[in-house]
């Protein structure tokens, strides 16, 4: 018989592990990791409501994709356009960039198998005899360790072509030049620390959801146990 077990510590694993698997897809897919030198205006660009040069922009490179500023002439007018700089992926600019977005794909991919599993944990508390928590602790301290892998090997190489381009010439391996980091790089290392943060906390969800309250209720043949 399924018995369906909440507790606060196991609902806030279960969230967190969600918030970790969608903060750091989201990051991957960012083009926002560098903020590339400022592109200054040309004399053509011109604000049609104020009469003056419009503001300088900072081009945005990701680790497969980039953000740079267009200009219609027609129109008198420039968009934002955003999309991938590589079509696949021998044409990521990097050797270690590649290596980047590997590491990154496998803890991505783990960190939501876990979240897609976490959901169902409130129902399904082992497996094979096996606490699905400390099983999904587990895969999470492996993404954490293949997320630093890629963290690790991504600034290695700010020293391409591509980079160069945006950062200017004095940008080499670990040395940003004149570009600066951007919000998806500082949020794949926030949700590495979460998720080794959520690696560990694992052990206290098990912990709350075989207590000896939640046994006594299942032995008062309650099927709904809400511990919160």
């Amino acid at each position: 018989m399924c018995h369906v077990i909440v507790t606060c510590r196991s609902m806030l694993w279960t969230l967190l592990s969600i918030v970790v698997a969608f903060a750091e897809l989201i990051a991957f897919m960012s083009a926002d990791w560098l903020i590339g030198k400022a592109k200054p205006s040309s004399s053509d660009d011109v604000d049609n409501r104020t009469g003056g040069s419009q503001e300088p922009y900072h081009p945005t490179l990701g680790i497969y994709g980039r953000c740079t500023r267009i200009s219609h002439m027609q129109l008198s007018r420039r968009d934002t356009l955003c999309g991938p700089y590589a079509e696949n992926f021998n044409e990521i600019a990097s050797g270690f960039w590649q290596a980047t977005a590997i590491f990154l794909a496998v803890g991505i991919m783990i960190l939501c198998a876990v979240a897609f599993v976490s959901v169902f944990t409130m129902c399904v508390q082992s497996i094979m005899k096996k606490s699905i928590f400390n099983v999904c602790g587990l895969l999470q301290g492996i993404a954490g360790l293949f997320l630093i892998l890629g963290l690790i090997l991504y600034p290695a190489g700010w020293g391409c072509q591509k980079a160069i381009s945006y950062c200017g010439h004095y940008a080499s391996a670990y040395k940003l030049g004149d570009c600066s980091l951007g919000w998806a790089f500082y949020t794949a290392i926030g949700g590495t620390v979460l998720t080794f943060i959520c690696a560990v906390f694992s052990a206290q969800a098990e912990i709350a959801t075989s207590s000896d309250k939640v046994q006594e209720e299942i032995e008062e043949g309650k099927n709904l146990i809400c511990l919160l």
